[in-house]
């Protein structure tokens, strides 16, 4: 989408009017006359122009293609290539670089299909671990401007920037710039800002503008911008709504502005008020940092669909050691056990187990997870199923975690060898060393 159109509220009615400009390159903020095309200060045509440059401050920022990018920089020789991350051919896309999206190739595609519209792409396994450093490091820059930055997930968060102008030397949009071009110079990757009044249009302007964009709605020019989308553009809107909406003959943004609220409410109840209120971009949601994570999880889906307990059993231990390993970073316990499985790709199980006390032990996980893994196949004998997935919920402080037991004698010895593996792969590596069960 253009940032400023012809006949936007941005521009000035006196084409020689001077109006706020800030230098992508050289961070350069300046008020230059609107038809200027370049930097004053550097040359650069990368320039950023709005009539509310400096009074935003609500901004989403979203790491681009993030897996892909965070492999392409730990891999040069895949710059320009095609790169997927995802699973076998049973599995979807997580996510692909920008390069695999020219052929097709999207988020949740099943992989089978993926290679099919780019047969060249070179496929990666995610690896969660990294991805998570990665996004921790970006988090952490961001938190150096506000303390305000709520996550939305590992590669993209809110941030209120509003009230730091003192702080910072200069405007929101002149701290976001020189954030971008830290996580670029720093940690390796690209991301894209949006900058705006609230949550929901800071949200939907950095989709304008990818990868590498950097894109404002003002306020004044809220409901013309907003009019010129689909009604798919308001965050929440899914195809079921898309679906319920073009019966009624609503494709547009434009067409929700036009219905009086209260029709729209007897329409579609408390989701109608809700569309009347983005529909004029009304959003009075504060940005908030996230509480602290209510589960911790692993899963993996097959290559085949599995029946046999012995390789069942295989993966549960890899899962749990995964599940052990995100407590142990996050220095957290689970007080109850929950396994998943599916046996298709509609119906799903699960069963949970509360534990005597908390845990952040592999060895727990797993011993628990198996009991509840043999119960499942004993009730469904032959079944063959395609994911499994074990997690902890309830979390509390790891101090709390595996007391020793009196009716456990062995436990003591138990967590002291996991407590000495895990020192092993600090120091050498995750894969230095193995027990013989996730072989």
């Amino acid at each position: 989408m253009t940032l400023f159109p012809e006949k936007s509220p941005n521009t000035p009615a006196d084409s020689q009017a001077f109006i706020d400009t800030l230098c992508r390159d050289c961070a350069a903020l300046a008020t230059l006359p609107f038809e200027a095309r370049r930097c004053a200060a550097c040359g650069s045509p990368r320039l950023l122009k709005h009539a509310e440059l400096t009074q935003l401050g609500v901004a989403h920022l979203d790491c681009d293609a993030f897996y892909a990018a965070v492999e392409k920089r730990d891999n040069p020789e895949l710059t320009d290539k095609p790169v997927i991350i995802g699973g076998g051919r049973r599995g979807v896309v997580s996510t692909c670089c920008y390069v695999a999206r020219i052929h097709g190739v999207h988020s949740a595609m099943p992989m089978f299909q993926a290679t099919k519209a780019c047969p060249k792409a070179v496929i990666i396994k995610p690896d969660m671990e990294k991805y998570g450093r990665v996004g921790r490091e970006v988090r952490a820059l961001m938190q150096e401007l506000t303390p305000l930055v709520e996550p939305l997930s590992i590669d993209e968060a809110f941030m209120d920037l509003r009230g730091t102008e003192r702080l910072h030397g200069g405007p929101p949009a002149l701290s976001l710039l020189k954030l971008v071009q830290r996580i670029e110079a720093e940690i390796g990757i690209t991301v894209s800002i949006g900058l705006s009044h609230n949550k929901f249009l800071a949200k939907l302007s950095s989709d304008f503008d990818k990868p590498r964009g950097f894109s404002l709605i003002g306020q004044a020019e809220t409901l013309e911008t907003l009019a010129a989308l689909p009604v798919s553009a308001i965050w929440g809107v899914g195809k079921a709504m898309q679906a319920r909406l073009a019966r009624d003959g609503i494709r547009q943004i434009s067409q929700l502005q036009s219905i009086d609220e209260t029709e729209l409410a007897r329409r579609y109840e408390a989701t109608g008020l809700r569309l009347a209120r983005l529909a004029k971009g009304l959003d009075n949601r504060q940005v908030t940092p996230r509480a602290a994570a209510k589960s911790i999880s692993s899963e993996t889906t097959f290559v085949e669909d599995l029946s046999d307990s012995a390789a069942l059993e295989k993966h549960l231990w890899n899962l749990s050691e995964r599940t052990a390993d995100r407590c142990k970073a996050k220095a957290v316990a689970g007080k109850t056990l929950v396994l998943k499985m599916k046996a298709d790709r509609l119906s799903s199980l699960t069963r949970s187990r509360a534990l005597s006390n908390p845990t952040q032990l592999a060895d727990v996980v797993f011993e628990q997870g198996r009991e509840m893994l043999q119960q499942v196949l004993a009730e469904k004998p032959g079944t063959r199923f395609r994911l499994i997935g074990i997690g902890l919920t309830g979390l509390v402080d790891e101090k709390l975690a595996d007391p020793l037991d009196l009716g456990d004698p062995d436990k003591a010895k138990r967590k002291a060898a996991e407590q000495a593996m895990d020192v092993l792969r600090d120091k050498f590596g995750k894969d230095s060393i193995k027990k013989g069960r996730g072989l």
